[in-house]
């Protein structure tokens, strides 16, 4: 493109076309939201008449141009495809119909996708942030609008539709590719359980843990954040092999003295038994002096076991099947400590389990490197969109 495209004002290509229906009680009526910064529409749980009470709904059609009045500031933005023919929004969901004749409605999507654009909707979206920050319609002649011929407004659409394929295709490419890299490890752990039961006998973690403190889950927390509190683990903060110590919950110091048994000592196993599936990481030095929630299991290992090695062995897909096989009939996974404290670990020589450990941790090592290149990658394949749609509207994309 050797010129600037002209600007119209936005006024000139939408016109409000509301349709308001009259709500019954034993109708069925399925609404719609729409995602900030143009991530499209998303449907919402139906309900019937009665449950929607006195709210104004109103009809939507295919080709319904959105400008979500309360979040156009943040880009909801949205056109109304053949799924939601037929659906409903509220008072907050005006619709528009693009003059066809010069505007392509996707080719509007595109625009205020784009840093421009939304900043003409933040101009035109007086009041503060949140729902107090509302779209003045009688503001929309203010905003201007790049306009092609809709042969050229086609074009940019499908380029920027061929781009966008892409960057999706290749991110989930990567979201795979790290999800094997963390199925491999399991794989690993499984093929060292195998190994080591073959060759040494089995014990059970009872008679492996520290007799006084045993195999015990920890505080059940009550109210807020505790100011000078303990810090207590919670199931979120822990994940497969690590522990995240920055957003830790504290609660009473009286409190966690009852749990005198979970009290952390540095180098535990610890164990997520409830809602989640069987996480287990060893606990760090940080956590010292620390508790744990009741979702999280404490297993203090006696010194002929390192805590390393029966991680990676209680994270075998095997031992997760025998911890989770008597949990049935809830949505809630947990696990029973009566199926951990019975569990049977083979155990080699401290010597021998060093070794498992440092072949394995290595392994996890290498992984970790990968899945943080994945996600750096994942970063910038996000961050190409926003480019992409700045060069479409600046007549630059190729």
């Amino acid at each position: 493109m050797t010129e600037p495209w002209p600007r119209v004002s936005l006024a000139e290509l939408l016109r409000l076309e509301r349709r308001p229906v009259k709500v019954e009680p034993t109708k069925i009526y399925q609404e719609i939201g729409i995602y900030c910064f143009g991530r499209g529409v998303f449907h919402k749980t139906p309900r019937t008449g009665l449950e929607v009470g006195e709210k104004d709904l109103f009809l939507m059609q295919e080709g319904d141009f959105i400008l979500q009045v309360t979040f156009a500031w943040e880009g909801a933005v949205a056109v109304i495809s053949q799924s939601e023919d037929g659906m409903y929004g509220s008072t907050r969901y005006p619709t528009f119909r693009v003059d066809g004749a010069r505007c392509n409605p996707e080719f509007l999507l595109n625009y205020f996708k784009t840093h421009e654009g939304i900043q003409q909707l933040v101009r035109i979206s007086p009041g503060s942030a949140g729902r107090n920050r509302v779209l003045s319609l009688k503001r929309i002649p203010g905003v201007m609008v790049p306009l092609p011929p809709l042969s050229e407004q086609q074009q940019v659409n499908k380029r920027i539709a061929l781009i966008s394929a892409e960057i999706r295709e290749a991110t989930k490419l990567r979201q795979q590719s790290a999800e094997q890299a963390r199925q491999l490890l399991f794989s690993c752990c499984e093929g060292a359980l195998q190994r080591c039961e073959k060759k040494f006998p089995g014990e059970s973690l009872r008679t492996l843990v520290e007799p006084d403190r045993g195999i015990s889950y920890g505080v059940v927390q009550t109210g807020s954040d505790v100011e000078g509190g303990i810090p207590t683990l919670r199931a979120g903060d822990l994940r497969w092999f690590a522990v995240n110590t920055k957003t830790l919950k504290r609660v009473a110091t009286e409190l966690a003295s009852s749990y005198r048994r979970t009290t952390l000592r540095g180098g535990e196993l610890l164990l997520r038994i409830r809602g989640g599936v069987g996480e287990v990481a060893v606990c760090p030095p940080q956590m010292i002096g620390g508790n744990v929630s009741r979702e999280i299991a404490v297993i203090p290992f006696k010194p002929n076991v390192n805590p390393q090695f029966a991680m990676y062995l209680l994270a075998a897909p095997t031992n997760q099947a025998r911890m989770t096989g008597h949990v049935k009939g809830t949505s809630y996974v947990g696990i029973n400590l009566k199926d951990v404290r019975n569990l049977m670990l083979p155990l080699p020589t401290l010597a021998e389990q060093h070794r498992v450990v440092a072949e394995l941790s290595a392994l996890e090592t290498q992984i970790d490197t990968l899945r943080l290149f994945q996600t750096e990658t994942s970063a910038a394949l996000d961050a190409l969109l926003p480019s992409v749609l700045s060069k479409a509207f600046s007549g630059s994309l190729q």
